[in-house]
Parts: C-alpha cells; structure tokens; sequence
C-alpha cells in the first residue's frame, strides 16, 4: 500500500518561497513517478510539475516554470517541491501523486496525498 503524506503548506508573502514535502512509503520514490498538482478555490486540480521515474528527469507547468523545482531524496524516500517568488495565484491546495509509471500524465497517478493549503498574501 503506497501512502503519500504531504507538509510544508503555510502562509507566505508574495515574492517569498516555501517548500513542500511528500514522504512516500509503501515503495521507493525512485521506482515512481512522481508530482505535484493544486487546486485552487473554486477550480479543477490542475498540472504543476513531475519527476520520471529512475531518471529523475523533471517537467512543469508554464504557469510555474522557472519558479518552482521539484527533487526527491530517496534516502529519505520523499519528494519535494521548492517555490520560490511566489504570486498570489499560487494560492491553492497542492497535492502530491505517484504512480508505477515512467511517466505521471497531466491527470496524475494512481496515489495522492490529503493535500497541504499554501497561501499566498499580497
């Protein structure tokens, strides 16, 4: 049973970063292919970025391109997203996702956090 557990939601200024973390457990991040999605207030969830699996190689969203990294730690067996000069559109629930896949599609996977509130004030 692979369970995803997300943290680091919070309330930020506009042009400040935050982090966001997904610990896995149930299967190595390394073996997965790995996001992050968010659904901001009155929206669908939308695409904001992944991680192939194995390689590692990683892919955005135009909206957040250039602001935003994901990383694992596979030590750690989590994933990460770092989001840097943060916009008050950046507001939303984000939510990790998994899925045994090379790839995660633009739906996502077949795992998903409860989802961590980010908050941007301007």
């Amino acid at each position: 049973q692979v369970q995803l557990v997300e943290s680091g939601g919070g309330l930020v200024q506009a042009g400040g970063s935050l982090t966001l973390s997904c610990v896995t457990s149930g299967r190595s991040v390394h073996s997965l292919a790995m996001g992050w999605f968010r659904q901001r207030s009155g929206k669908e969830r939308e695409f904001v970025g992944r991680i192939a699996r194995g390689t590692g190689a990683t892919y955005y969203a135009d909206s957040v391109k250039g602001r935003f990294t994901i990383s694992r730690d596979v030590a750690k067996n989590t994933i990460y997203l770092q989001m840097n000069s943060l916009k008050s559109e950046d507001t939303a629930v984000y939510y990790c996702t998994g899925t045994p896949a090379t790839i995660l599609s633009r739906e996502g996977g077949d795992y998903w956090g409860q989802g961590t509130q980010v908050t941007v004030s301007s």
